[in-house]
């Protein structure tokens, strides 16, 4: 975590969180800190929150001591900034995934390319291993793993070979796990596809591992009510599991009754939208920044905009 590394959508990110001076604003998914060093730039106050400790060490570095950097996980935001005697706060931004860093070092197991551990925690204090969560599965629950969160149709096969290799005690390291999962996709589906074969059965490791998911659900439930009035929420996903929780949530939060006013309250609908979308559709990344960064090339960009509330107050 000690290098460099190009930020994703960093202008588009900071033009619709829009922060300003004064005003309070959380980064979810602190990683190096390069949005945040944007908002930090524009005059904002700032609470980093990472479940990486190696995370927080470099973006310490990186951001010195002005900004609150907490250890913990998005999805328990509403708790942190209660402990940070915060009710409300400007903005919110995360960047979803894996990061660069952390794909980078070969001991936190996250990459098929680099001989390592089979850990993919993002949090390396706490929680179960991916071969721990390997042992611990069976074949069918490994599956539904593998085919849910890493979209693999040879999920069922992909699964029965990684048991038998880890009864066989032949499964311990990021690359063992690659071949075994390489040997169970025809060639000829390898040799037409545009990514390992690894990468499916990886993805749903690292999101199982690290409840990905439930992490993202959860902050999307409660973000309306961290969010002071004209607060927004910006979020880039890498996948379409996370994109469609994104884009889902947020169009149900922007939809209003098309009932009149006094037939929706009967009706117990609700008549105004609680946010309103800044994105009718995803941004995706330039092709300027995509031949810069590969890693930009999945990277889709939603954000939202808190309306104002009678019972909300402005701020903290």
């Amino acid at each position: 975590m000690t290098s460099p590394h190009e930020t994703v959508m960093f202008a588009e990110v900071l033009e619709l969180l829009a922060p300003r001076s004064g005003g309070v604003y959380c980064d979810g998914t602190l990683g190096y800190g390069g949005h945040s060093a944007g908002i930090l730039a524009a005059g904002g106050r700032l609470i980093g929150v990472d479940r990486d400790p190696a995370a927080l060490a470099a973006a310490r570095e990186r951001l010195g001591a002005d900004p609150t950097l907490v250890h913990g996980e998005f999805g328990q935001l509403a708790a942190i900034l209660r402990d940070l005697n915060l009710t409300h706060v400007d903005g919110i931004v995360l960047d979803l995934g894996v990061s660069s860093p952390q794909l980078d070092v070969a001991a936190r197991g996250f990459s098929f390319m680099k001989e390592g551990p089979l850990d993919m925690r993002m949090d390396p204090t706490r929680g179960a291993t991916a071969l721990e969560l390997i042992h611990d599965l069976d074949p069918d629950g490994l599956a539904d793993v593998i085919a849910d969160l890493g979209e693999e149709r040879y999920a069922k096969k992909i699964a029965r070979l990684i048991k038998e290799a880890a009864r066989a005690d032949q499964l311990h390291t990021t690359t063992e796990l690659a071949k075994v999962v390489a040997s169970a996709i025809p060639i000829a589906e390898q040799r037409k596809s545009k990514i390992h074969p690894a990468t499916r059965t990886f993805q749903a490791l690292r999101i199982a591992v690290n409840r990905e998911l439930d992490q993202l659900a959860q902050l999307l439930e409660g973000f309306p009510d961290l969010l002071a009035p004209g607060g927004r929420l910006v979020v880039i996903s890498f996948h379409s599991l996370e994109d469609r929780l994104v884009k889902h949530r947020m169009r149900d939060l922007a939809w209003s009754s098309s009932l009149p006013p006094e037939h929706a309250r009967r009706a117990g609908e609700r008549v105004e939208p609680v946010c309103e979308l800044l994105t009718r559709k995803a941004r995706v990344a330039s092709d300027d920044e995509v031949a810069r960064n590969p890693r930009a090339r999945s990277a889709k960009l939603r954000a939202c905009v808190r309306t104002a509330a009678p019972n909300l107050p402005m701020h903290r």
